[in-house]
């Protein structure tokens, strides 16, 4: 089988969102599976110089207007969040506990239910009270949460994402690395899609 689809993003990406709808139906039309690596864009945008698209002068409205209208244009249902930009340490720490204890599918299916939660129901994912709950939703065991995402392990298994995935250049979210490409951003979808068909671009 072709070597997999490495996907990276953070909970708090409105693009990570719009990717994390598109990216397994895209993947499974050219027999590619997809891992997926929840990065905290803090912790990179402190070594690139960047900051939140939102919270930069002048780009900032443009923004939250193409959040809306990207969404609307890809049919994605998605309410701008009351909180914006969050962080997602919890978030990411709780899908890599799941992960370790149901395996990748199920880290899967609670990253969805999470960016749903906070690009479409408003909720603070920020809160591990409200991460047990999906967790809960999902058939897991929610109730070990909040310890589980304070163990010392987890938190070291973030750190060490995070750093693997910039030593692999990811500066962004979503970023996607495939047979060696790097693609920079959802609207780098279709340039995505033409490398997986033809094996260039």
């Amino acid at each position: 089988m072709a070597a997999a689809i490495d996907f990276y993003f953070d909970f708090s990406s409105p693009y990570g969102y719009f990717a994390a709808q598109k990216i397994e139906a895209l993947a499974a039309r050219h027999g590619r599976e997809v891992h997926w690596h929840p990065i905290l864009l803090g912790v990179v945008f402190k070594a690139t110089g960047m900051a939140p698209l939102p919270l930069v002068p002048l780009k900032g409205e443009y923004a939250f207007h193409d959040f809306e209208r990207s969404a609307r244009f890809h049919g994605i249902e998605y309410r701008r969040p009351a909180v914006f930009p969050m962080a997602t340490q919890a978030a990411a720490r709780a899908m890599l506990w799941i992960a370790g204890r149901h395996g990748a599918a199920r880290a899967v299916e609670f990253a969805q239910a999470v960016y749903r939660a906070y690009f479409v129901e408003g909720i603070d994912i920020g809160e591990p009270a409200a991460l047990a709950h999906i967790v809960t939703a999902l058939g897991g065991d929610g109730a070990a949460l909040p310890e589980a995402i304070n163990d010392a392990a987890i938190k070291e298994r973030l750190k060490a994402e995070v750093e693997a995935a910039m030593e692999r250049k990811v500066f962004g979210s979503p970023f996607i690395i495939v047979d060696g490409e790097p693609f920079w951003g959802f609207d780098r979808f279709d340039q995505l899609e033409a490398f997986l068909r033809d094996g260039r671009v």
